[in-house]
Order: structure tokens, then sequence, then C-alpha cells
């Protein structure tokens, strides 16, 4: 295992750490996270971001604990904040920053040396920050001071002053702001508390909101600070703890918990079977468990941090890679069962509120995708079983919706005379290039479309292979047979464009896009990979659409092309598919690429191909663990990059299908 990978922030310089984040989770949906120097520069960084109703209703209730260290009545920060006029200076006593399972800050001033960690306590809305102090020759006080909040995790705090309302019983103290139901509960295992009247920290300001277009100014209460004395030549520990619920503190807490963090990593870690670079598995675990939440007694996965919640497309594209690779087949089962029990005319979730924690159906792909994940979770347990008990059924409503046609939610899904599926209208998007502006829909794809044809003919060959094990009717699988044999037939004669050399989009539309690689990628292709037809498809979207992060979701010289993604909502969302590079349509690439591999009968051409295969994973594993190790996001992977260089990261932080596809490739 190579040694822990400390980035040495003054090597950094500010600019470079400000675009540094982290973020660590609870299992329940809330999170902790900042950049690498604490400097909040979203309006979603806290240190106690809380779910009220697990996964949603996500509220920040403690944005960060600024920390100064005082000799001989001089005060140094440790503290980075950013005000539109003024930024304080604490980074430039900081020394490293790392993260393996919690973040890691060194700080050195004068002859003193903390080192600050930051954990969530699993299944807990409980957030911990463990200083270890080493002091030199001369008496010092530790001043901890929480900025706190109430509100939604997507707003922001305009107002001047917070009417704070507070209890104090030694060091727990209990506070609620603006007359709120919930209490915010702080405890420290040393020290004591110093009561503030009506004092709040004024400007904080968010430039990753500004470039985003949005409001980034933002007040936070402070109702109090902790001093703790450190003696000459002592060493200690002190943990202080916020948390929703009355909280219990001592010196050895802050360990234990973060102890038990570790302890719970490895026993994921042990359980898998995976060979090879074990710093990168253990980061693979970790990133991958971020995402693994519960949901209403059974267990989901958040889309992506910080703003995304949990979505059925993206659950079953990143399933393999979350949940099956790692051997986690018990959170596996729990997930299959969350998305099939709100299933609703044929239709899988492709999402949930986060205000009413309620099913949405806006989707054409989510139940599609279901039959391939359930292929693959049977490929590595064999669990027919439970597929058969719990899964089936609902497979089955799902075809017999979708030859029937479902107007839900105007999503238009209905198998056509060709025996093609089309879906959608002008006015709806239910594909995954769903980028729309008020009733403005950015990339139309209501018809025939390329992958969801592709789903469709995997779908029914799935459900011929289950029904023969299933002992279902003749009938019933004759019924499957023929729809996948005339949708074959069907797609192969109308979906080659000859001037272009591969598939439609969607029939009709000639642009050149990733989606048609789900033809070749699917446990059943519907293009036979190793023909010349399905080689042309592979090697145009090589040729017009990878690079190094992954794949473009258009090719340049296109109408429209957008090769950075940036400014506000608006000019975001025309970019969003219009070129930007998506790392998981990487996963989609590497499996078209592996059926052409398989299918391959000629031997010279099997082993040059197999050449160029490590090739593509050598290349691809060198991109991605300096991107873990000392990119944008350390310990994860972002939602989407430019697509020019030098391709920066773009996006929500930590997208669940990036880390699923990337890591399952490159271990």
């Amino acid at each position: 295992m190579r040694p822990k990978m400390k980035l040495n922030i003054k090597r950094l310089g500010f600019e470079n750490t400000i675009n540094k984040e982290w973020i660590i989770t609870n299992g329940l949906g809330g999170f902790a996270s900042s950049t690498i120097i604490g400097t909040n520069t979203r309006k979603y960084h806290g240190l106690l971001v809380a779910p009220l109703d697990p996964p949603a209703k996500r509220y920040l209730f403690v944005s960060k604990l600024d920390e100064s260290i005082e000799i001989d009545g001089q005060k140094y920060g440790l503290y980075t904040n950013m005000c539109k006029k003024n930024i304080s200076e604490g980074y430039k006593n900081q020394v490293s920053f790392e993260k393996e399972e919690v973040p890691v800050f060194t700080y050195k001033v004068g002859d003193i040396e903390i080192e600050k960690s930051i954990c969530m306590e699993y299944r807990k809305n409980v957030t911990i920050v463990l200083y270890k102090v080493k002091n030199g020759d001369k008496k010092a006080k530790l001043i901890l001071t929480p900025l706190l909040n109430n509100r939604d995790f997507h707003g922001i705090s305009y107002r001047k002053n917070f009417y704070v309302e507070q209890s104090v019983n030694k060091r727990l103290v209990d506070v609620v702001i603006d007359n709120s139901e919930h209490h915010i509960y702080m405890n420290c295992s040393d020290g004591k508390y110093v009561v503030k009247e009506n004092d709040s920290f004024k400007g904080m300001y968010y430039i990753e909101e500004e470039k985003r277009g949005l409001s980034s100014i933002e007040n936070h209460a402070i109702a109090g600070y902790y001093e703790i004395d450190i003696e000459p030549g002592e060493e200690k520990y002190i943990t202080f703890a916020c948390s929703l619920d009355e909280i219990k503190i001592d010196r050895k807490d802050g360990q234990r918990i973060i102890t038990n963090e570790k302890k719970r990593i490895k026993q994921l870690v042990d359980k898998t079977d995976l060979k090879g670079d074990e710093d990168l598995i253990k980061k693979y675990i970790i990133a991958s468990d971020n995402f693994i939440v519960s949901r209403k007694n059974l267990l989901t996965i958040i889309a992506g941090y910080p703003w995304f919640l949990d979505w059925g497309r993206d659950a079953f594209i990143a399933f393999e890679g979350i949940v099956l690779k790692n051997k986690r087949f018990d959170v596996a089962r729990k997930i299959l069962l969350t998305f099939t029990k709100d299933i609703k005319q044929g239709l899988v979730p492709n999402g949930y509120t986060e205000s009413e924690n309620k099913p949405i159906y806006n989707s054409v792909d989510s139940s599609l995708l279901l039959f391939e994940q359930v292929k693959k979770y049977i490929n590595y347990t064999s669990d027919y079983d439970f597929i058969q008990n719990k899964i089936y059924n609902h497979m089955k409503n799902i075809i017999e919706n979708y030859i029937n046609g479902i107007d839900l939610d105007n999503n238009n899904i209905f198998l056509d005379e060709d025996f093609l599926i089309s879906a959608g209208t002008l006015e709806t998007q239910n594909t995954w290039m769903d980028a729309k502006i008020g009733d403005y829909v950015v990339t139309p794809r209501n018809g025939k479309q390329v992958e969801i044809n592709s789903m469709w003919y995997n779908a029914l060959m799935i459900m011929c292979e289950l029904g023969k094990k299933f002992d279902e009717s003749k009938d019933v699988i004759s019924q499957y047979r023929k729809l996948a044999k005339n949708a074959k037939e069907s797609f192969n004669e109308k979906f080659y464009n000859k001037k272009t050399k591969c598939l439609f989009d969607v029939l009709g539309d000639e642009r050149i896009r990733p989606n048609q690689l789900y033809a070749l990628a699917l446990s059943y292709p519907i293009i036979d990979p190793a023909s010349e037809v399905g080689k042309s498809v592979f090697n145009v979207a090589t040729k017009k659409l990878l690079n190094n992060y992954g794949l473009k979701t258009l090719a340049k010289g296109e109408p429209h092309y957008t090769d950075v993604y940036e400014g506000d909502q608006y000019r975001r969302d025309i970019s969003y598919h219009q070129g930007i590079t998506w790392p998981w349509l990487i996963g989609i690439y590497n499996d078209a690429f592996l059926n052409i591999i398989k299918s391959e009968k000629d031997k010279g051409e099997k082993n040059n191909l197999k050449e160029a295969y490590k090739t593509f994973v050598q290349k691809l594993r060198k991109t991605y663990v300096k991107e873990i190790n000392e990119g944008s996001t350390i310990g994860n992977i972002p939602e989407l990059y430019d697509s020019k260089s030098p391709y920066a990261a773009k996006g929500a932080f930590a997208q669940c299908w990036s880390v699923s596809e990337v890591f399952r490739i490159i271990l």
C-alpha cells in the first residue's frame, strides 16, 4: 500500500486550494463538506447538513467551525473565510491536508502543532471535530467558534440578525434559531463555553455560487464560542460535536467515533475479493459508500453531492460499480426493493422530491435499466430466488405496460407498429439528456431513441432467459422472443446511418452522440458487436467522442457544440448535453469494447483488441488515480469535465455513476 497522499498547502497556494473539495457522509443523506483549507465556497458546504426526512429535506445547521490559537495574548487564525472585500488568512498556518476515511488538516503556529479530523457518526446526524494539540513551551488557548444556521440546503440566509435562544449546561449547549422546531446541540470535551449576544458572521462569499449565476452572499449566526487552555508542553485531544440530538462528549469520544468509522470501512474492504492496488481499492470503497443511504427502512443510492437526491436512472447505471463489484449484495437487494416498490404503470421512479420525498416518473429508461442490473445481480450472486420472489413480477408488469403504452406524466411511451419503442413529446424529456429551461427543451429526443430500443431488446431477451428459469408459460416466452426478434430486425434496418457510419441518436437525428454505444454494450446487444456495423459504431465513438476523462455528449463540429460548461443556469443547461464530457459514459464504452472482443472470431484480431483494451484501461487508471488523489474532489469523482484543456471539473463535485463506472473499469 502506497503512503497516504498529503497535499502541501503552501506549495499549492490559495487559488488551487479553494478549488479542491472533500466530502464525508453519514448514510442518511446528510454530509459534511468544504474545501481543503476549510473555506466554504458553496452554499452547500457545511459541517452539519442533515436530512429531516431521510434522505430528503436536508438542512444546513452548522456551516463551519472557526478556530484560533492564542499565544501570549496574540491570536492566530486557523480559519479562512471569503468575503467580497476580505479573505482571512488562516490557510497560511495550515501545513497539509489529507483524506482517507476522514479529512485531516494539519496546522503549525510557532512551536504548536494542531491536527484536526472531521467525522460523521454513521447513521446519525452527528458531526465531530477532533483536535490533537501538541504545545510548545508557552501557555496557549484554543478558541472554537461555530457558525450556525437553520435553512434548506438549497437556500441562502440574507437576514442581518438571527433570533437565537440557547440554554447552556456547562459545555453542552442547546441552540434554537428563529423559533425553529429544530434544535442544534453542541458540546466540547474540554474548556468553557462563552455566550455571545446578537452576534453573527456577515457576508460569507460563495464564489462557486456566483459562477453559477446564483446568490452568493450569506450570513450565519454566532451563539458563542469555546475556550480551551493548553498548558506548556501539553499534548491532548479535544472533541467538538454538533448534532440534532442531545449529545454527551468526553475526550475519547472523538477518537472512538473515528476509530469506529475506520473499522467499518475496513470491514467493507475485507468483504471484497478485489486484488491489486490496496490504496485504490480502499478509495473505491470509501467513495462508493458515500452514496449508499437509508430510505424508508430500505436503502437507495444518492445520485450526487451536493444537490442531487436519489434517482432511479442514476441508481441503475451505477448499480454494478456501487454495490456489486464490492460484494455488497445485501445492499443491492434493498436498493432493488426500494425502486420496484414504487413502480407505477410500469415506470420505476426517476427520482424523489426533496421537499415532500415523493416519487416522480419522468423517465423512459429507468424501468428498462432495471433489467440489465437484475441480470448483473444474478451474474454476481446466482440468487435467482430473490429475483423470482421479489422482482420478477415487477419486470413482467413493466414489459406489459410498455407494450400497452404509458401516458403517465405525459411520458407518451408506446410500442409502435415497427416493434420499436417511441417515447416523449416535444414538451417532455424522459431520457438522461434531460436539460430543459422553462418550456424550452434543450435536447429534444422524443421519438425512437437509440439507447431506449437497445434496452428494450435487452429487457425482452432477459425475460426470455428468466422465463425459462422460472418455468414461465411457453406462450409468454414465445411472445417475448418474437417481440425481441422483430425489434432487432427493425432496429438493424432503420438505425444505421451510412452517411455518418454510425447510428442515429433518435431516428432521423444524425448528430453523433454516445447513446448509440448501448446498442453494443448490454448483455444482449441489439447489433452484433463483431459485425462491420458494430465496429464502425465503436470506431466513430472512439474517434469523435472519447477523451481521457470520459465521452463527450456531442461530436465537435455538430450544431450547438459546446466544450466548456460555465455561466448562469441558462448557459449551463444549454451546454449540458452539447459536448461536455461525462465520466459515466466510459462505462458503456468499456462494455461495448469488451463485447467486441468477446464476439471477435479471428484470433489475431482478438489479440490486437485485447492489447488495445489493456492500453485503454491503463490510460484511464492513470488519469483517475491522479484525479482522485489530487484533483478537484479529493477521494471522489465529479459529474462533468470540460471537453478541452485543462479539462476542468464541473457540475456536482461527487457523482455516483462517475465513481461507479470509472472504478469498475480501473480495478
